[in-house]
């Protein structure tokens, strides 16, 4: 049996190392956005809970669905970054739609909404907004680049 196991800390002295960095690069699509998933779903998490949080479940409860259903929306799109990004970051502009749809929302779903209900949506649907054209410009810039 071939020993095959490298002794010093350095990767670069590894036997695969070529392969690895071949299959990384595949992975990620050569996309460097992989940043930009954590805070997405930690996003989808607080826009799910933040009905909880803020207490406004008695007072806009057609909110609580909708702040309920779009978290977990969004939470499944930082998911499917994650887990497929060759396939999932096509799909940053509907991260893009989603943000604009969470600020305007409040409006247009909420009976009346208070300061603290519509400033919560406009700050989750902005950084919504903000996560989708940081990732759909990397993904642009990484395939102007292929």
């Amino acid at each position: 049996m071939a020993n095959v196991s490298h002794t010093s800390g350095d990767i670069h002295s590894h036997p695969d190392v070529s392969e690895m960095r071949a299959r990384y690069a595949r992975m990620l699509g050569g996309r460097d956005v992989a940043l930009v998933d954590g805070p997405v779903f930690l996003v989808g998490l607080y826009c799910a809970a933040s009905p909880w949080i803020l207490h406004y479940t008695t007072s806009q409860p057609p909110l609580v669905t909708h702040n309920l259903i779009m978290g977990i929306a969004i939470g499944v799109l930082a998911l499917g970054f994650t887990n497929t990004p060759e396939r999932m970051y096509g799909l940053s502009g509907a991260l893009c739609a989603m943000g604009v749809w969470m600020i305007v929302s409040p409006w247009i779903v909420g009976d009346s909404p208070d300061v603290g209900v519509v400033l919560n949506n406009i700050i989750i649907g902005a950084l919504a907004l903000l996560l989708g054209l940081v990732s759909a410009g990397a993904t642009a810039r990484a395939n102007h680049r292929m």
